[in-house]
């Protein structure tokens, strides 16, 4: 069970980091989160990333523009878009915010896993992930209506 928890959090960790590799930094607006992170600017480029469309490149033709990857480009950029939601300065609501939307993204990414991976350990863990992840969205989701979020 150790090992399944170490992917899943390698397997979201990586995808987040990634994401946050490949966005280069600016000034963030007010009310929203600023992702830039000490040292990001020196991370090479990725292969078959572009740094001006940071992941969504990765999709754009060449070896891999499968449906595969199609499909979790969207998972990752729905749940980079629902992480960006403005903050309201009430760190609760915010955290719940940010948390639904990327335990919602990782829900589809494993979706995504289930749908064309073959491995039996990768799709287990992604049966876990989907297991783990809907239960908590269940209780962000009534927290956020009982708290006004």
């Amino acid at each position: 069970m150790t090992r399944i928890a170490t992917l899943a959090a390698a397997l979201i960790l990586g995808a987040t980091g990634l994401a946050m590799a490949q966005t280069p930094p600016a000034p963030a607006e007010p009310g929203m989160m600023d992702h830039a992170m000490p040292g990001m600017d020196a991370m090479p480029e990725m292969p078959g990333m572009d740094g001006a469309h940071g992941m969504h490149g990765m999709a754009a033709g060449g070896a891999a523009d499968t449906p595969s990857t199609r499909a979790f480009m969207k998972a990752m950029g729905d749940m980079e878009t629902g992480m960006a939601t403005p903050m309201t300065g009430k760190p609760d609501i915010d955290f719940m915010r940010g948390m639904l939307a990327h335990h919602e993204g990782a829900v589809a990414m494993a979706e995504v896993e289930l749908q064309y991976g073959k491995d039996p350990e990768a799709r287990a863990l992604a049966e876990t992930i989907i297991k783990a992840q809907e239960s908590e969205i269940a209780q962000m989701k009534a927290w956020l209506a009982r708290n006004g979020g």
